[in-house]
Order: structure tokens, then C-alpha cells, then sequence
């Protein structure tokens, strides 16, 4: 009998009877703001599982890198191989097998989110993006732009490669590698999500370091809560249509809540408990899992 290891905002970690295994156990909750909210998404979870472990066969048939899923165990659950997980900066060993690399790579493939934010404070240089000339919102890079967050810490932090490095303590060679696997994976996700009119706009990936040091995908990617996604038509039409949560978000907007939270935060007050969410929101959120799980993997749900 597992017991419960770690409670995430979408995700519990579970021990098995295997110890080198463990359990991912996918809630409904959803969360926004770094707040969970109240209300339950039916068959969230089930969307995150079915759709992270679809794109982990299919990394592995194409040999781009290992991955840590061993089974889906039931619609919303699935074993893992486990691996290491060292908090402290610099301190993985450079022999470990099976150890977690503790930083986040994202990839951009359109100037979007917090990317266009930045470019737009000054924050991240034209030269970096390979832009000449006027950028927009929503434009494709003529690159990927691949950019690394630290784990860990109370919020994430953008790093560059020395910083990355000495928090990781992996070489050269193997952050490289890395990066190449996360740029691969992309390239199956941006087929795949293609085929039903889908645009992969940015996402996240997380890796762990495996036997003879070789890259693991792990935990999960390629969903609505990691990634970004556009619709692919109405973007041929000059238009950036979010398929994502944003639309949850908004709803926190739109009641003033956002703004409340805002302001708690930035004066060093308490968060104000977020409010449920009405059922209208909820039905539309879960049509929206539901269907972009289609979308995505090209299966019925």
C-alpha cells in the first residue's frame, strides 16, 4: 500500500510497492495565479495523463531520448520510474544515474506570454530572438529560443547557461544533449498538433539524467497546463486565438479578482481566497480538456 509523497497543485506523488517505482495520481483541480481553485474540472486529470503519456511513446519510438513512464495504470494515474531529486544548487553528483535535473527548459517558437512581456520592457535583446526589423506579437522566430528557469525557489527564475550549469552541476556535453532532446520532442509535437489545425506555440520540459548518463524525459509536458497552443486557422487569419486556460484567468480578470491579488501581493498583504468558479466556466473548461485531448493525440475521448 503507497502512500502519499508529494501533493502538487494538478498532481500527487504516490510510493508503490516497488521502490523504484512511483505513482502519478492526476487531480481535477486547476489552478491559476498560483492559486487553486476551488472548483473541480471533470476528467481534467484524466486529459493530463492520457495526453503527456501519448507523447511519451511516441519520443520513444522515435529514439529521441529515454522517458521516465513505465505504465498507465489507469485513465488518470501512471508508474514512473523514480528518480533522484537533490534540492540543493550544485550539489548532484557528476556519476549519479537516475537523478533529477533540477532546472526547466522552455522552448519558443512564437514571441508570445511572458516572452513578448519582456521584449517589450527591454528585458531580452532582438538579437537574442534572431528579429530584425519591427517584431509583433504572435510572430514566428526565425529560431527556437530555448531558455532555462530554475527549480526549487519560491518563484521561477530565468538563468543563463553558467548559472544553469553550476545550479545543475552537469557538463557541457550533457546540457547540450538536453537541449537537443527538448528541440526534438518539439518537432513531433508540432506535427502531430498540425494535423488537427493546431499551432504548438511554447512549452516546458523537465529531464532527469538516466543509466550511463543519458537524457530521461520526465513528468509531464505537451498538455494544457505546460504548453501553449493556437489555433492554426484563425492565426492564418491575423488572429491569435488562445486554446488553453487563459480564458479561466480572464474570468478572475473580468471579477476584479486578479486585481485584488495584485494588490495584496504588491503591498505584502494576504492573498484574498479565490472564488469558485461558475458552472458555465467549468463545463467550458472541461469541454475545452476534453477536445484539445482529440486535437492533440488524434484519439477519441
Amino acid at each position: 500500500m503507497g502512500e502519499m509523497l508529494y501533493q502538487g497543485k494538478v498532481k500527487q506523488v504516490w510510493s508503490t510497492d516497488d521502490p523504484d517505482l512511483l505513482e502519478f495520481r492526476f487531480t481535477n483541480q486547476i489552478s491559476v495565479f498560483d492559486q487553486i481553485i476551488p472548483s473541480l474540472i471533470p476528467r481534467k486529470g484524466e486529459t493530463l495523463n492520457r495526453t503527456t503519456a501519448h507523447w511519451f511513446k511516441l519520443v520513444e519510438a522515435a529514439g529521441i531520448c529515454g522517458t521516465h513512464l513505465v505504465e498507465v495504470n489507469a485513465p488518470d494515474r501512471c508508474l514512473v520510474r523514480k528518480v533522484e531529486v537533490i534540492k540543493e544548487p550544485g550539489m548532484v553528483p557528476r556519476d549519479a544515474e537516475w537523478v533529477f535535473v533540477p532546472l526547466e527548459f522552455i522552448i519558443r517558437h512564437y514571441l508570445a506570454g511572458s516572452a513578448w512581456r519582456r521584449f517589450q520592457r527591454g528585458d531580452i535583446d532582438p538579437a537574442v530572438l534572431g528579429i530584425e526589423g519591427e517584431a509583433t506579437y504572435g510572430m514566428k522566430l526565425p529560431n527556437p529560443l530555448v531558455e532555462v528557469t530554475t527549480k526549487f525557489e519560491a518563484y521561477d527564475r530565468f538563468v543563463d547557461r553558467e548559472e544553469a550549469l553550476a545550479i545543475s552541476n552537469i557538463t557541457d556535453e550533457e546540457f547540450d544533449s538536453i537541449v537537443r532532446a527538448a528541440l526534438a520532442v518539439d518537432e513531433i509535437i508540432e506535427t502531430e498538433a498540425a494535423k488537427n489545425g493546431l499551432i504548438h506555440v511554447d512549452g516546458k520540459k523537465e529531464f532527469a539524467l538516466g543509466p550511463g548518463r543519458k537524457v530521461v524525459l520526465v513528468d509531464t509536458f505537451g498538455t494544457l497546463d505546460e504548453d501553449r497552443w493556437w489555433d492554426a486557422e484563425a492565426y492564418a487569419e491575423g488572429e491569435c486565438v488562445e486554446l488553453s486556460k487563459e480564458f479561466v484567468r480572464q474570468h478572475y480578470v473580468d471579477t476584479g479578482h486578479q486585481a485584488a491579488l495584485q494588490e495584496a501581493r504588491d503591498t505584502g498583504g494576504q492573498d484574498p481566497p479565490i472564488p469558485a468558479l461558475p458552472q458555465s466556466v467549468i463545463d467550458e473548461t472541461a469541454a475545452l480538456y476534453a477536445s484539445m485531448y482529440e486535437r492533440l493525440t488524434s484519439e477519441t475521448f
